[in-house]
C-alpha cells in the first residue's frame, strides 16, 4: 500500500522561524512580523489545507500542538514518527534538539484510542546519542510497493540509522548525495523530500542535484524497475517546493497528490498533465508555513498505515 487514506497534521501553537534548523535549512526565512501574528497566520493556513484535503473526502486527524514547551515545527510531524500496516510505529533521531521536544506520547496515545492497532513501538532516538540522525519521512522517500527507502544522505540523514531501519523493516536501502547551490557553495539538501516523491505510479525527482552520474543512473533504474514513470524537475522548480509531494488516498479509491500553491505554480503544463493522468491535484496556499518552517505541504501530512478496527 503506497496510498494513506488517513492523515494525522498537528495545529501550530508557537510556529515560526526556528534557528536551531535554519543552519542547514536553506529553505527558511526569518520575518519581522510579531510571533503571535505569524502564528495566526499559520493557523489559518493550516485549517484551510485541512478543508481542502477533507473536502475531498480525505481522513484527516487533526491534533493541537501544546503551548508550552515552545515547539516552532510541531506543524511538521513527519520527521518524528512513521506509521506502517504491520502495526509498527517507528519514531526517529531528529537533529535539532528542540524538535525532539514534538515526540508526545499523547499523541500515540490518541491513535490508539481512535482505535488505530499499534503492535509494537521502535524508538530509534537512542541514535542521538552519538549525533545520528534520520528524519522520518523528510530524510526518506519510501516506495512500500517494492519495499525501497530513498534517501539523500545529509546533517540530518546518517546512513547507521538508516541501514538499521532497512534492516529492521525489511526494505532496501538506495542512498545517494544531493546538493544545491546556496550562495555559490555546493550543499547538501537536507531532506530528501525536498527534492523527490514517489506516488503509486509516477515519481517526482530532481535528478540534476545529484552530480554522481553512477548514483543518478542508480536511482532511475531503482525507480524504473518499480514500474514508475519519472517526472524529472529542475533545481529552480525544487526551490519552489516542487519536490515536496505526497500521494493521499480517500474512502472511495481516489488518488490525490498534495503539493503546495507554490509548488504547482513552478510546474510547466507537461509535468502537471502526468502528474494529472494518475491522481487529483490538490494545492494549498501556505506561504507563511513555507517561508519561516522551510517546510512545505508533505511535511505537514503523517501518513497513518495502521489498521483501523470497527
Amino acid at each position: 500500500m503506497q496510498t494513506a487514506t488517513t492523515i494525522l497534521m498537528v495545529r501550530p501553537a508557537n510556529f515560526g522561524f526556528n534557528p536551531e534548523t535554519a543552519d542547514n535549512n536553506f529553505y527558511q526565512h526569518p520575518d519581522t512580523r510579531s510571533s503571535t501574528e505569524i502564528n495566526t497566520l499559520a493557523q489559518k493556513e493550516f485549517d484551510d489545507f485541512v478543508s481542502m484535503l477533507r473536502d475531498q473526502g480525505i481522513n484527516v486527524l487533526v491534533e493541537e500542538d501544546t503551548f508550552a514547551p515552545a515547539k516552532p515545527d510541531a506543524i511538521f510531524p513527519n520527521n518524528w514518527f512513521s506509521t506502517h500496516p504491520d502495526g509498527k510505529l517507528i519514531l526517529y533521531p531528529m537533529y535539532s534538539p528542540n524538535r525532539r521536544l514534538e515526540r508526545r506520547k499523547d499523541l500515540i496515545e490518541n491513535l490508539i484510542k481512535r482505535r488505530f492497532t499499534v503492535e509494537e513501538i521502535i524508538d530509534l532516538s537512542f541514535f542521538e546519542d552519538d549525533d545520528q540522525y534520520l528524519e522520518g519521512t523528510g530524510s526518506m522517500v519510501m516506495d512500500h510497493q517494492s519495499k525501497t527507502i530513498f534517501a539523500c544522505y545529509s546533517e540530518r540523514t546518517h546512513p547507521i540509522p538508516l541501514d538499521y531501519l532497512g534492516k529492521l523493516i525489511g526494505y532496501k536501502v538506495v542512498g545517494f548525495h544531493a546538493t544545491q547551490e546556496i550562495h555559490g557553495v555546493s550543499t547538501p539538501i537536507y531532506h530528501t523530500n525536498v527534492m523527490m516523491h514517489i506516488g503509486t505510479d509516477l515519481s517526482v525527482v530532481c535528478l540534476d542535484s545529484i552530480s554522481k552520474a553512477s548514483e543518478k543512473q542508480n536511482l532511475q533504474k531503482c525507480l524504473t524497475q518499480a514500474g514508475k514513470k519519472v517526472v524529472p524537475i529542475t533545481p529552480k522548480q525544487k526551490f519552489h517546493f516542487a519536490g515536496n509531494m505526497l500521494e493521499v488516498g480517500n474512502d472511495g479509491g481516489e488518488k490525490f497528490t498534495v503539493m503546495s500553491e507554490t509548488a504547482l505554480d513552478s510546474l510547466n503544463i507537461g509535468q502537471i498533465q502526468l502528474i494529472e493522468k494518475y491522481s487529483t491535484i490538490i494545492s494549498p496556499s501556505i506561504p507563511t508555513i513555507e517561508k519561516l518552517g522551510g517546510g512545505s505541504a508533505r511535511c505537514m501530512m503523517a501518513e497513518i498505515f495502521l489498521q483501523a478496527t470497527k
